[in-house]
């Protein structure tokens, strides 16, 4: 297979900048390209989704050459990277990742690194938002992201020019102990899960109570075609997410009743 022109690579993520997540995915995307930058949060901002930070300044800190730390959310990091750090000289190419723990279902819309591919989308630049799943939170096997990103961002790279307007891929890798056990590829949908309580409540030594959001406990199966599936049958995820949010066949529906 060939060689992807990718002139430059913008990573990030949102599990902070010295999580082992972006060291890979850096390691991946020098495999890819010459020239790469990582702009990445200063510490973990798992769950931010797509927020800014608009109520205080923020600091864009240079730790190595061409990697910087930012003390905000991961859309604050693409932002200042475009329209700061690389103004004027944008990526070809923006990766988010890679995750530690899968962002399928509804973690879509809570999902900090695939916020950052949504930021990238929003300035009409190709992303893709990477994400490893596990079975033990304590004990993250990167071995599916390792042997296979680099191959899954080629060939999106390759199959999807000219890139789709307003759309971004969110990839998942399964929770394997070897790449080996990897059964393949599939292009998905966003699935939807059953969840289950993921609220715990407490009372701190003061006696006053507080209220704890976990992880989300999903309960029943998958649906054939989702990204659920896929990782369930420990394929790797690949989704095609479209920004634009409207429901066409509801807006029709309504025009007619408001005519």
């Amino acid at each position: 297979m060939a060689e992807p022109s990718i002139a430059r690579i913008l990573v990030s993520n949102d599990d902070g900048i010295d999580a082992p997540g972006i060291k890979l995915l850096e390691a991946i995307a020098r495999r890819l390209s010459p020239d790469v930058w990582v702009v990445a949060p200063e510490m973990e901002q798992s769950g931010a989704g797509h927020s800014l930070t608009t109520r205080r300044p923020l600091r864009l800190i240079e730790v190595a050459p061409q990697r910087y730390l930012v003390d905000g959310t991961p859309t604050d990091c693409v932002l200042l990277a475009l329209k700061g750090l690389l103004r004027g000289r944008p990526p070809s190419l923006v990766l988010s990742g890679i995750n530690g723990g899968g962002n399928v279902a509804e973690d879509i819309t809570y999902s900090g690194t695939v916020a950052a591919a949504m930021e990238a989308t929003l300035f009409g630049l190709p992303a893709i938002a990477l994400s490893q799943e596990y079975r033990e939170r304590g004990s993250i096997t990167w071995a599916a992201a390792e042997r296979h990103a680099a191959e899954v961002v080629r060939r999106i790279w390759d199959a999807a020019q000219p890139w789709p307007g307003d759309t971004f891929f969110n990839v998942n890798f399964p929770a394997v102990p070897a790449a080996e056990d990897v059964r393949g590829f599939a292009i998905t949908y966003q699935g939807k899960r059953a969840l289950g309580d993921n609220l715990s409540r407490g009372v701190d030594p003061r006696g006053q109570p507080y209220y704890w959001i976990g992880p989300a406990k999903p309960m029943g199966g998958a649906t054939v075609g989702s990204d659920l599936a896929a990782l369930a049958e420990n394929r790797v995820s690949i989704t095609p997410v479209h920004l634009n949010l409207t429901h066409v066949a509801v807006a029709e529906a309504m025009r007619q009743a408001f005519e």
